[in-house]
């Protein structure tokens, strides 16, 4: 039973150490709601933040490039809540490359999470 408990307590500290961004998200930052949810406006602002500011890593239409992972797969459209996608822009991830965008105005924060959450995922 031991055993067990170690090999699931290394289990879970080894994806938190490698990167697994998602998982260091608070409950409080996850369970965030995005004011601009289905805005279409919100939507083309946030296109055109992604355009000025992410494009040159995840590619012109968010979907990767060599170095950075693309923005349409099943993890980011799906599994990631908008507070969560919120939160990795504030903190971002230097570690693997993403930079804190805390410069920006929260309401562009939002308005980059309603342009990546408007985007298909790569089937």
């Amino acid at each position: 039973m031991a055993l067990m408990f170690c090999l699931v307590s290394a289990a879970v500290l080894t994806a938190t150490a490698g990167g697994d961004w998602l998982a260091e998200v608070p409950t409080r930052d996850r369970e965030k709601t995005n004011p601009f949810r289905d805005q279409p406006q919100a939507i083309e602002v946030g296109r055109l933040l992604f355009a000025g500011h992410c494009s040159q890593c995840h590619g012109e239409n968010a979907q990767g490039t060599k170095k950075r992972p693309s923005l349409r797969t099943a993890r980011i459209q799906s599994e990631a809540s908008e507070g969560a996608l919120h939160w990795l822009l504030v903190k971002g991830n230097v570690r693997h490359g993403m930079p804190s965008w805390s410069k920006l105005p929260d309401q562009q924060l939002w308005q980059l999470v309603s342009y990546v959450k408007s985007l298909k995922a790569a089937e």
